[in-house]
């Protein structure tokens, strides 16, 4: 995360008490100002952020960018085992450090997810969220410019795994300026060519209201991690939940469906789902059957 961007926080949170008008969303008091840095971060992913993200995708062969980005995952999991550690979540620790060990050792530094396939699955846990378990379970809703969603409760948190990250730590001693910008840097451009992958970007182009609907995706996101509601498909949880934002918002963003629309499709289950067992067959009557 861009440490420049949180050293602004605290002048951030005054200036949105001052732009905030008109009627309140519960949990975004500051939806006035919030609406506004959007529109700028906007503004500047499409101008910048992802124009670089799609040329990153389109030169980079995908297996190679997919494993570029597990080790920028699997860096992570040491800060992951200190945070379970803290939220008294002991199993999830221990799960985060096997995840480490194997992923760095087998795993070829992290580039291939090993410990994933041998049942150890992805348990993110940071900072905000141990705030949370720790009792700051509703935080004000902030977007901040070049840095996006968050809150109050999490931005604090992403300030202060600056200092106790391990990961952070070490870049910050052992790379001088211009190599830590520059993994910085990628690290974004990572981030937001997975979202490209994850389809949220047509979710959000299509929708009336996009920053309704992040804002709807970013807190449920938020919460299922708080609660340890991890997606078992394996999956990182932000197209999921840009879906679940969408279904609350209602066909059409709250809108009633036009008469005579198609009833939706019966959902077909999967092969992984136990099927209901079929009835059986009626015995055929007494005599012929017949012609």
């Amino acid at each position: 995360m861009s440490t420049r961007a949180w050293k602004t926080l605290p002048a951030l949170i005054l200036l949105a008490g001052c732009a905030t008008t008109g009627a309140r969303t519960p949990g975004d008091p500051y939806e006035g100002f919030n609406r506004k840095m959007w529109k700028f971060d906007e503004g500047l992913d499409k101008a910048v952020l992802k124009p670089v993200a799609k040329g990153y995708v389109a030169v980079m062969p995908h297996p190679v960018r997919h494993g570029l980005s597990n080790m920028l995952d699997n860096v992570t999991e040491p800060f992951s085992f200190i945070n379970g550690l803290l939220q008294g979540k002991p199993k999830r620790a221990l799960n985060s450090l096997g995840r480490f060990v194997i992923n760095t050792t087998v795993g070829v530094g992290g580039f291939m997810d090993v410990a994933g396939r041998n049942g150890y699955p992805k348990t993110p846990e940071d900072l905000g969220q141990t705030f949370a378990v720790w009792g700051a379970k509703k935080s004000t809703y902030l977007v901040l410019p070049f840095y996006g969603p968050t809150t109050i409760r999490d931005g604090i948190g992403t300030v202060a795994s600056q200092w106790v990250d391990p990961y952070r730590i070490v870049i910050r001693k052992e790379l001088s300026f211009w190599p830590a910008a520059g993994l910085t840097a990628f690290e974004f451009v990572d981030a937001r060519a997975n979202l490209i992958d994850s389809g949220a970007d047509s979710l959000l182009d299509s929708s009336a209201d996009s920053y309704a609907v992040a804002r709807s995706a970013y807190l449920q996101h938020r919460q299922a991690q708080i609660e340890d509601r991890d997606d078992a498909s394996g999956d990182t949880g932000d197209d999921a939940a840009l879906n679940a934002a969408l279904d609350d918002l209602g066909p059409d963003n709250g809108a009633a469906p036009a008469d005579g629309a198609p009833a939706p499709a019966a959902t077909v289950p999967s092969p992984d789902q136990p099927q209901p067992a079929s009835e059986p067959a009626a015995p055929p009557p007494d005599g012929p059957s017949p012609k």
